[in-house]
């Protein structure tokens, strides 16, 4: 049996959208091809409210995320994270032999304007990063704010990890000023998992043109620059497949309407958060709060692994907590296609598990 899966990713997948995945083959060097990958790019621009470049990628956001690290540092790299997702951006420069400095706060909390504005001024830094919404910890960081820091410096780079809020949060790419945002399509675009998206502004791609060594496959300036000769054709063959599926769910979401879109993930994100203060507590500072998952205390001490057991066994799923919060959180999320009456499905199954 199927089951609802509230999750941070991959998330349910609605019948229509599947059914794209079967679209006959065409050729990825034809211009059939070219002219699917140039209508998704248009509607993407919508979807992140930018004039910016878009690049897809077959890959999960993680492959997009280390060319952004490569691809963007030229001096050092400042790393702000608030869980496990922004130490990702760390490792992934470690990795790569990028200069970086890492600069954390207490889990459940959002990034500190104060430390951002204190390191900035320091100069050592031409590139930040930053997870919009940390699914680890339910944190969705200030990137509006941190935008404006960043405007006061003409050096840096900004990187965003939009990978679970893109689709369910807005995000004004130019007016944030954001130069590399990125995002998977198997969370909040409703999409099964394997391909990643990024927005490309012309001052990361003027910063790549003075970097010799940023790899090959995620090399974010080559798809760029292949775009642009061969009409929005890309370097690698690309998952075709994917692409019929975003083009069709792109219409979807469009036409639902953005802030429509944006509202019911709020709702939905209401929804939880009122339940969650109800019986149990929310782990997340009540300043940084996420609209497409609400990471919850275990207060109760409940046994989550005989509660998803379950739920499983109704055709629901939920999440562990990550990593060091496994058995002290549980998570819930709310995007991509669920409405509010799917949430109360869940909720109330859960009340009814439990003996609420």
């Amino acid at each position: 049996m199927g089951k609802k899966l509230f999750i941070p990713g991959p998330i349910d997948v609605k019948k229509e959208v599947l059914e794209k995945m079967s679209t006959p083959m065409i050729g990825h060097r034809s211009g059939d091809a070219s002219t699917l990958q140039k209508n998704i790019s248009k509607k993407l621009k919508k979807l992140f409210y930018t004039d910016n470049a878009i690049l897809l990628s077959t890959s999960s956001g993680t492959g997009l995320m280390e060319g952004a690290i490569r691809c963007a540092t030229l001096k050092k790299a400042a790393i702000f994270s608030s869980g496990a997702f922004g130490d990702r951006w760390y490792k992934m420069a470690i990795a790569n032999n990028v200069p970086a400095d890492l600069f954390k706060v207490e889990e459940g909390k959002g990034v500190d304007i104060e430390m951002i504005e204190k390191v900035l001024a320091t100069g050592q830094y031409d590139v930040i990063t930053i997870t919009h919404n940390e699914t680890s910890t339910g944190v969705r960081n200030p990137i509006e704010e941190i935008g404006e820091i960043v405007k006061r410096y003409d050096d840096i780079i900004y990187c965003v990890d939009a990978v679970s809020s893109a689709g369910g949060i807005k995000i004004e790419v130019d007016k944030i000023d954001i130069d590399i945002c990125i995002t998977s399509v198997q969370k909040a675009l409703g999409l099964p998992p394997g391909m990643s998206i990024c927005t490309f502004s012309q001052k990361a791609i003027e910063r790549a043109k003075q970097i010799p060594h940023r790899g090959v496959y995620f090399d974010l300036l080559a798809m760029y620059e292949y775009i642009l000769k061969k009409n929005y054709q890309y370097p690698s063959t690309p998952s075709l497949s994917h692409m019929f599926t975003l083009d069709f769910q792109l219409d979807e979401i469009l036409k639902e309407g953005l802030d429509n879109r944006f509202k019911r993930h709020e709702d939905m994100a209401n929804l939880v958060r009122d339940w969650s203060r109800k019986h149990f507590e929310i782990f997340t500072d009540e300043n940084y709060l996420s609209n497409t998952i609400t990471v919850i205390k275990n207060t109760k001490g409940i046994n989550l692994s005989n509660l998803n057991k379950k739920l499983q066994e109704r055709g629901y799923q939920i999440a562990n907590g990550y990593g060091d919060l496994k058995e002290k959180t549980f998570r819930i999320s709310h995007m991509a296609d669920y409405t509010l009456d799917d949430i109360k499905g869940l909720l109330n199954n859960i009340d009814d598990i439990l003996r609420f």
